[in-house]
């Protein structure tokens, strides 16, 4: 009979401790996006854009400069996490199933692209803050108001992407079986709520609480998927090291 060798260095508890390293590095990716957004997003756009008032926009953009280029900051911060998250996603689950890793990847990229384009809107508008000779017909404060509306909906339509992302991440979850089974049917859940929000929120302007009810879902699997990656990895029973440790025991 062959021994299994699970001492210091062997094969199977080098890749057991690489995947909870890998698993906890996407964690901690997807935890920083989760931060950038609700900052740049929730927190720095809300005290700048002014929705039916093009001068208090400019108003606010000139007077509070060093929080507009913070916001363009985080949504940068933004589109780096997701990139990373998507990239080690990718990385985490390809042994799964390669290509529902690979549409993870994908679906997060042109995500990030997306928001990229926002934080394009948002330099721009500042910068025609700053030298109003850059403004189009209608002045400055219509200039910068159109594009932080562009900018919001590049947020919006890139919220079907967004959706797509949390579709194959929650077959994933559930076919590997390295994480609990609930928290995958709840993102797969929460990725369709996602993509019907891009629909509704386009569809029936005023439905906002239909639009933001589509969303609970993903908004409970991603605080769930980033704490358990965080602070677990993967469950025992996904690590080659504890299963060899187990059958040598045995």
């Amino acid at each position: 009979m062959t021994e299994t060798h699970t001492g210091p260095g062997s094969a199977p508890e080098v890749i057991g401790a690489g995947l909870t390293r890998t698993a906890r590095t996407t964690g901690l990716l997807y935890l920083g996006l989760a931060v950038t957004g609700v900052l740049g997003f929730m927190l720095v756009r809300g005290r700048l854009y002014v929705a039916d008032d093009p001068r208090g926009t400019l108003s606010n953009l000139v007077e509070h400069t060093s929080m507009a280029r913070l916001g363009i900051l985080l949504e940068l911060g933004i589109v780096l996490t997701q990139a990373l998250a998507a990239v080690w996603f990718y990385r985490l689950f390809r042994s799964v199933d390669m290509f529902a890793a690979g549409l993870v990847a994908v679906f997060g990229m042109v995500n990030a692209v997306a928001i990229l384009g926002s934080a394009a809107m948002l330099a721009t508008a500042l910068d025609v803050a700053d030298d109003r000779s850059l403004a189009v017909s209608g002045g400055a404060a219509a200039t910068v108001q159109l594009l932080y509306v562009i900018s919001g909906h590049l947020w919006g339509v890139a919220g079907l992407f967004f959706g797509l992302w949390l579709i194959p991440m929650g077959w994933l979850v559930v076919r590997s079986r390295w994480l609990p089974k609930l928290l995958g049917q709840v993102l797969m859940a929460g990725g369709v709520g996602y993509v019907l929000n891009t629909f509704v929120s386009y569809a029936f302007p005023n439905a906002d609480l239909v639009a933001g009810l589509l969303t609970v879902p993903a908004t409970i699997g991603e605080l769930w998927m980033v704490g358990y990656l965080v602070v677990f990895g993967v469950r025992d029973h996904a690590r080659p090291d504890r299963e060899s440790a187990r059958v040598a025991a045995d």
